[in-house]
């Protein structure tokens, strides 16, 4: 369910498609504010999600610029995700690698 004005998931994948994978317990606690310092003048969209592969939560960050994910990349490790590998219905968030 979505508020009014939210981008929708298919929104999100068709406006920054290049998305990067990074397992959530990097994403937590100081890592969060240096991660979104460093991705303030990037083309990041203020709405990720996160997807479980292996019994293991990844948090996704979405960009609008292949170059700018690249960046993040190189900064912070994690792998490239493509949103068609992602679950449909109620396996939404499985990632099928």
């Amino acid at each position: 369910m979505r508020r009014k004005g939210e981008l929708s998931p298919a929104g999100v994948d068709a406006g920054w498609p290049h998305q990067v994978a990074l397992p959530a317990d990097q994403c937590t606690g100081k890592n969060t504010a240096i991660i979104h310092e460093f991705c303030k003048d990037l083309s990041l969209c203020s709405r990720g999600h996160t997807v479980m592969w292996e019994d293991e939560w990844f948090k996704v960050y979405c960009f609008a610029d292949p170059a700018h994910a690249d960046l993040f990349m190189a900064r912070f490790g994690g792998e490239t995700f493509d949103p068609k590998q992602r679950g449909k219905g109620p396996r939404w968030a499985r990632w099928k690698k």
